[in-house]
């Protein structure tokens, strides 16, 4: 049996070949009645887009890479899954890369991993420095999620310093005096945990409340391990914290073990905040007050943004606006998720 054509399901909808299209582009100016008989139609035959013509003729694979430092992060993998869901909706197909957050990687990613196999890429960089953006002026477009290197490159984020400006307060709020940021950075680079240090900083002196440089608890890396590891070190030498601000929800998760192992109460002894929402911060005992990024609008933005780079490199040089050549950096929403780990009642000195 032939294979269903558009002009099949014009013919089935009775509409023009034209309206057909406008269907399946999602034209705004169809109407919600056409649309659906057109949908009918093309279920009905079980008409398929043929991507591969469509890809030839614009020039295009039709492939988008998203380049993440681990899948098996928690916070990485459901922002996977919603760029994936916002790909889907525009008949891309995501190649997904892991980079390990190596420096070679990140470089190689920008660069389309030496092939022209993906019209676009989109990046969460971890090790990439400001001269190799710098550096990259040929294709493919490239959207940068999180760190913000220079303004070299369109960049999607939350406003990582207001979020932990917003949870320390909130900490504070609770009478909570000695707050240990796990995983602060005061080094002077540019990076999403120093931008949260900074925060962190500004809610103490908006209150205030001396900075101690000892209250930052540095991490090799952002697992629930390393978490644990530094929280268990400090109360190893006798620190006893009312409240950690952790900078992302792995290292809180730890960090609640490791309370947990010297008999701490959380939050009767210790209040607990993280960053991301993820999944597992629902489910843990007590479960995790967090900062939670909107992901779906952080993936949805960065996939529009892609596609009008992608857009704007298959056109004749005189046909973009000079405007169009400057890098979009675009805030998206979060909001404070209180959760047990920081609503209880102070406990007033106990057995901690």
């Amino acid at each position: 049996m032939a294979r269903p054509r558009i002009k099949d399901v014009a013919r089935h909808a009775g509409v023009s070949e034209k309206t057909v299209s406008n269907v399946l582009n999602d034209y705004v100016h169809v109407s919600d009645r056409t649309r659906r008989v057109v949908q009918e139609a093309i279920d009905h035959l079980g008409y398929r887009i043929n991507l591969a013509g469509r890809h030839l003729r614009s020039g295009r694979t039709g492939i988008i890479a998203l380049v993440v430092p681990e899948l098996d992060v928690p916070y990485f993998a459901e922002l996977a899954r919603h760029v994936v869901r916002e790909a889907e909706k525009r008949s891309l197909t995501v190649l997904i890369h892991q980079s390990g957050g190596d420096r070679e990687r990140e470089r190689a990613a920008l660069a389309g991993f030496g092939s022209d196999f993906v019209d676009g890429v989109i990046l969460s960089p971890l090790a990439l420095a400001p001269e190799d953006l710098l550096a990259h002026t040929g294709p493919p477009p490239t959207v940068l999620l999180g760190e913000l290197l220079n303004e070299g490159a369109d960049h999607v984020a939350i406003d990582n310093e207001r979020a932990a400006r917003e949870a320390t307060e909130h900490l504070l709020a609770l009478g909570r005096r000695h707050i240990l940021t796990v995983g602060g950075r005061d080094d002077g680079h540019v990076g999403t945990a120093q931008a949260r240090t900074r925060g962190f900083r500004l809610a103490l002196a908006g209150a205030g409340v001396a900075y101690d440089p000892a209250s930052l608890l540095p991490v090799a890396a952002f697992h629930m391990s390393d978490g644990a590891e530094a929280v268990r070190r400090v109360l190893a030498e006798g620190v006893r914290p009312d409240a950690l601000l952790c900078l992302n929800d792995q290292l809180a998760l730890g960090a609640l073990r490791a309370l947990h192992g010297y008999g701490a109460r959380v939050p009767e002894d210790v209040a607990v905040i993280g960053f991301d929402d993820v999944e597992g911060g629902r489910f843990s005992v007590p479960s995790l007050s967090t900062v939670a990024p909107d992901k779906e609008a952080v993936a949805r933005v960065a996939v529009d943004l892609l596609l009008r780079r992608i857009d704007e490199a298959t056109r004749p040089d005189d046909a973009v606006p000079p405007s169009a050549v400057c890098p979009q950096d675009r805030v998206v929403a979060h909001r404070l998720v209180l959760r047990e780990s920081t609503e209880g009642e102070a406990g007033g000195g106990g057995r901690w």
